[in-house]
C-alpha cells in the first residue's frame, strides 16, 4: 500500500475518532507524529507528501490496535511530559495530569512563605511531583510509595533527570523518618461507586493509585491526621471535585489550625492546602 505522510495522518484520526470526539482525535493524532515517530509539525508541512516507509505504517497499526482497546497513549509511548521534562511511566503508576502541576505550584509558593528545608511527597507514583520539587528547589525532598513498581519507575526518573530524591516503600508517613517538613500528595481520591461510569482509559491505571474507601476520602484524611500528629508546617493534597469542604472540615477536626481549597481552571475543587 503506497501511502503519503499527510494521508496517514488522516488515517490515524479517522481511526481514532471511531472512539473518541474529533477535535481529541486530531490533537491526538498529531501526537503521535510528534512524540511517537519524532516529526513536528514544520517537518510535516515540507514532507507531508513523502512517501511512508512500511516499518512506519506498521508501526502505526499497531499503535492503533491498542488505542483501540482503550489503553491510554501515555503507556503505548511509555512517556508522558510534566512540566516540560520527560517522564517515564508503565501500569504501575497513574499518568501524570495537568491538574497536578497546580499542586506543584502551590507546594512551591506554600514551601517558599514558609522557608521550609524539607519536603516529602506521599503516594509519589511516576515521582512527578518529588523529582520536580526536587529540581526547582533546594530543599531535601523524600518520597513515598506502597508500591515497589511505582517506586522502580520513580527511582528511574529521578536518576535520568538528575534530582536528589530519598525514596522510601511504606504506607502514607510510616516510612519517613523526621523532620517531615512540607507534606505533599496525589493520593487515591475517586469514590469506587463512581468506577462503572469512568471512562475506559482509567481501567489500564492502577486501582490501588486511583480508588480509596469512604467516598475517595480515607486516605486524604488519614495523611492529614498523621500529617499533624507528626508536626508538619503545612500539608498539600491534590483531591477530587466536590471533595473540599469535607476535607477542610475533617483537617480542622484533626487540628490544623487553617484550611483553605484551590479550584483548578474549570471551577473544580482541586487542591487542598492546610497549615498548621
Amino acid at each position: 500500500m503506497v501511502q503519503t505522510y499527510r494521508q496517514l495522518r488522516l488515517d490515524l484520526g479517522a481511526a481514532l475518532a471511531e472512539f473518541l470526539d474529533h477535535a481529541e482525535a486530531h490533537a491526538e493524532s498529531l501526537r503521535w507524529f510528534e512524540e511517537g515517530l519524532g516529526l513536528s509539525r514544520s517537518w510535516m508541512v515540507a514532507h507531508g507528501g513523502d512517501l511512508v516507509p512500511d516499518e512506519v505504517r506498521a508501526q502505526a497499526s499497531a499503535w492503533v490496535r491498542r488505542r483501540r482497546t482503550g489503553e491510554p497513549w501515555a503507556y503505548i509511548l511509555g512517556w508522558c511530559l510534566f512540566r516540560g521534562r520527560r517522564f517515564r511511566v508503565n501500569r504501575d503508576t497513574l499518568i501524570p495530569r495537568p491538574e497536578t502541576e497546580l499542586l506543584v505550584e502551590a507546594a512551591l509558593d506554600v514551601g517558599n512563605r514558609l522557608g521550609v528545608a524539607d519536603c516529602v511527597d506521599v503516594g509519589t507514583g511516576s515521582g512527578i511531583i518529588a523529582v520536580s520539587l526536587a529540581l526547582e528547589t533546594d530543599w531535601r525532598v523524600s518520597a513515598t510509595d506502597l508500591s515497589p513498581g511505582a517506586l522502580a519507575v520513580a527511582r528511574e526518573n529521578g536518576a535520568a533527570l538528575g534530582a536528589k530524591v530519598a525514596f522510601f516503600e511504606g504506607s502514607l508517613l510510616d516510612s519517613i523518618p523526621d523532620p517531615l517538613g512540607l507534606v505533599v500528595a496525589n493520593l487515591p481520591y475517586v469514590d469506587p461507586a463512581d468506577e462503572p461510569g469512568l471512562q475506559r482509559e482509567l481501567a489500564f491505571e492502577p486501582a490501588s493509585a486511583l480508588f480509596a474507601p469512604d467516598r475517595g476520602l480515607a486516605l486524604s484524611a488519614d495523611l492529614l491526621r498523621s500529617a499533624i500528629a507528626r508536626r508538619a508546617p503545612a500539608c498539600l493534597l491534590e483531591i477530587g471535585a466536590g471533595q473540599g469542604g469535607e476535607l477542610c472540615r475533617r483537617a480542622l477536626g484533626a487540628g490544623w489550625g487553617k484550611a483553605m481549597v484551590h479550584q483548578d481552571f474549570a471551577g473544580h475543587d482541586r487542591i487542598l492546602v492546610a497549615l498548621a
